[in-house]
């Protein structure tokens, strides 16, 4: 089974919706640290989804190819999905005390200003220039989000945690669909790069910039919110050490898993096609509870 521009998988949105009124703070159990370690992907999502569908929206007259351009709106429509469902997350910390406002505006500029629609400081860069820098982004984003889409998915010591379910419905429903479509960025990246002699050598600048600007981000966001946690009132930090204390019990990714994920990357020969299995996320999506609830609706809707 390949991906829909690889052959015939249909890449699609689904409407899903979570119930988050009984999800507690620390929705895996006496583990604050890998629950903010995770909670990270809440700050960071509903401003950088948004801006993979500003980008691709701009890419779209440069797409020639039919089965692409419709794995592209698909993705678009997930990614667009994404961002809502990640932002009512943040909503949800906010009412119980944890307001990552100060985080987030943070991160509304990198993607609003600094990678916005036009290069920042006034940098001499050429509109066309500029867009294939930030395709060549999200395609480096997007590596990381396979993998950890994959992890999620066989996490085993999430399970054996007994997590909150709505928490973790919406983490593998979101990895699962980030495995499914895994090669688009890739392939939209690819595709617009043409038969331009730098593609590879502007493949490799993104991956160069995205990969230590995440460390970063994921490291700065799981202190902001151990150190904001109104449960916590300052009680503890974050630290590797209690981070790798996770990363043992498997309710984190390790690090040569995240971090082998780079040099696959800049192989010439590398396609995301291989990360991860498309079988097993098709097959969580068919028993996701949020899932199988939107499928249900669209359903309803068809019929009536």
């Amino acid at each position: 089974m390949t991906d829909g521009h690889a052959g015939g998988h249909t890449i699609a949105p689904r409407r899903v919706s979570f119930e988050w009124d009984t999800t507690p703070l620390h929705w895996i159990p006496d583990e604050p640290t890998a629950t903010h370690v995770i909670n990270v992907l809440h700050l960071l999502l509903p401003a950088g989804e948004r801006w993979f569908v500003k980008v691709f929206k701009e890419a779209l007259p440069l797409v020639g190819d039919p089965a692409l351009l419709k794995d592209v709106k698909g993705f678009m429509g997930q990614e667009a999905t994404h961002s809502v469902q990640h932002a009512y997350v943040l909503g949800h910390l906010a009412a119980q005390g944890l307001d990552t406002s100060a985080y987030t505006r943070h991160v509304d500029y990198l993607f609003d200003v600094l990678l916005g629609e036009r290069p920042p400081f006034g940098l001499p860069v050429t509109a066309p220039e500029w867009l294939r820098f930030r395709l060549s982004l999200i395609a480096a984003i997007e590596q990381f989000t396979a993998v950890l889409g994959n992890w999620v998915l066989e996490a085993e010591g999430l399970d054996r945690a007994v997590p909150d379910p709505v928490m973790l419905d919406l983490l593998r429903w979101h990895g699962a669909e980030e495995v499914e479509h895994r090669s688009v960025a890739f392939d939209m990246y690819e595709h617009c790069g043409g038969e331009d002699p730098g593609r590879y050598a502007r493949r490799a600048l993104g991956m160069a910039v995205t990969a230590p600007v995440l460390f970063y981000l994921w490291g700065y966001g799981a202190r902001f919110l151990i150190r904001n946690d109104p449960r916590l009132v300052g009680r503890m930090r974050y630290s590797l050490r209690a981070h790798n204390r996770a990363v043992a019990k498997g309710l984190l990714p390790g690090w040569r898993e995240l971090g082998s994920a780079v040099p696959r990357y800049l192989r010439r020969s590398y396609h995301p096609s291989k990360e991860g299995s498309l079988r097993r996320a098709v097959d969580y999506l068919a028993t996701s509870p949020a899932a199988r609830t939107a499928a249900g609706a669209i359903g309803r809707a068809a019929l009536s």
